[in-house]
């Protein structure tokens, strides 16, 4: 089976995480996926497949070289989409020999995938895309991720041929809620290395992440009858536009790119009594980031001096850190992923990742995980669409990857 086939069998799956939900997982749904996920490992043979009490799936390609010992590899992907774009009922279809303009995803709505919009579009002429009907998400991130991994698995156990050494397999919940990393088995998982599969385009290699911190405000308001309100009412939810607006708008999401950090206010409610707000703060800088916590905490505190202490309440939680300072020591990883990009016929590129993945954590928890490409794009969108051609070279990048760490031995 082709990657993209198993993706287009996973997107039915309406694997939604739930960050109201303190269980793990998060949703119902991951649970059901990962318990079927299992049943298909075992049908292909990885004979110790399982799913643990958290919902985290493991697995193990054994060896096929005889006495072997060497560098037991890894490879993880999650199993949940976001929530805050319509995820269930997903109508995935693949528009064949893509031939270049628009795409109807939907004509009774009006709803076109165009290179207007999405130039990158036009890179995928004369291949097989997979698109939704442009009113849910297609959920490559990051069941591309999971097909191309399970893929992967298919083709070394049916292939003698191909020399590997112990690779292990893993599927996390959560990851979209920030979760992902939290109850993974890094020593029970048996791995010395990994690579997310989480990425965008064949060919991503990404060893640099987001340092990222969530900013919860809550904010006390005095409500009181508005025909006697003079000189006695405070509205939390104009105090919560005054704090906004003394947060600087040009470091907004909207307003950045490339190594520029920002504030995103995510979630807002409130009502004249109360209010609260829910950012998060990203940057590459971790100084910048701490820079980003101060600017913060001055907000509150003016606004405190303006309406009296006690009007906010700020709290800021670290999520995780810049991957980078965990992967150079141990650059073979990206040095044996660019080879193996290259020797599939891609060019391997790296970019500061404007995000996040499980990896980053990984890494600080004792498993160096740069993050590789899916061949998809438009992620947490309805637009989201990947290309069955760049799946299947995704897979035989990983393929490439477990012949390369069969035989590879890190330096001391």
């Amino acid at each position: 089976m082709r990657a993209y086939e198993r993706l287009l069998k996973y997107a039915q799956y309406p694997t939604a995480s739930d960050a109201d939900n303190s269980k793990c997982p998060s949703s119902e749904a991951q649970l059901e996926f990962a318990r079927d996920l299992v049943k298909e490992m075992l049908a292909l043979g990885i004979a110790d497949a399982r799913v643990d009490e958290h919902g985290y799936v493991y697995g193990t390609i054994p060896a096929n070289i005889p006495n072997w010992q060497g560098t037991t590899i890894g490879f993880i992907a999650h199993m949940d989409v976001v929530r805050d774009v319509p995820f269930e009922n997903v109508k995935a279809r693949v528009v064949e020999n893509y031939g270049g303009g628009e795409i109807v995803l939907n004509e009774e709505q009006g709803i076109v995938l165009s290179p207007e919009e999405f130039p990158q579009l036009l890179s995928y002429v004369g291949h097989d895309l997979v698109v939704t009907d442009g009113t849910t998400l297609l959920g490559a991130d990051n069941k591309a991720g999971v097909a191309e991994i399970l893929t992967m698995a298919e083709i070394l156990l049916n292939d003698p041929e191909i020399k590997h050494g112990e690779i292990k397999i893993a599927f996390t919940p959560d990851e979209e809620i920030g979760r992902g990393a939290d109850k993974f088995d890094v020593e029970g998982f048996g791995a010395q290395f990994a690579y997310t599969v989480d990425g965008g385009a064949f060919g991503e290699v990404e060893y640099e992440t987001f340092n990222a911190a969530t900013a919860k405000i809550k904010i006390k308001g005095k409500n009181i009858h508005p025909g006697t309100a003079k000189g006695k009412m405070k509205n939390a939810n104009l105090i919560a536009m005054e704090f906004a607006a003394l947060l600087p708008p040009e470091e907004r999401p909207e307003h950045t790119s490339d190594r520029q950090g920002f504030y995103h206010l995510t979630h807002m409610n409130g009502t004249v009594e109360e209010a609260n707000l829910s950012y998060i703060l990203r940057d590459h800088d971790w100084d910048k980031l701490e820079t980003k916590k101060e600017t913060v905490q001055k907000a509150a505190e003016e606004i405190n001096r303006r309406y009296g202490e006690g009007t906010v309440d700020v709290q800021i939680i670290d999520s995780y850190r810049n991957m980078i300072d965990q992967i150079r020591p141990h650059w073979h990883l990206i040095d044996n992923a660019y080879a193996a990009v290259r020797e599939v016929g891609g060019e391997p590129h790296s970019i500061p990742v404007r995000g996040g993945t499980d990896g980053a954590r990984l890494s600080f928890m004792g498993l160096p995980c740069p993050n590789l490409g899916t061949g998809s794009h438009n992620h947490h969108s309805t637009l989201e669409y990947a290309s069955a051609q760049s799946m299947d070279q995704c897979v035989a990048v990983l393929v490439k990857l477990a012949q390369k760490y069969a035989a590879f031995r890190p330096q001391a």
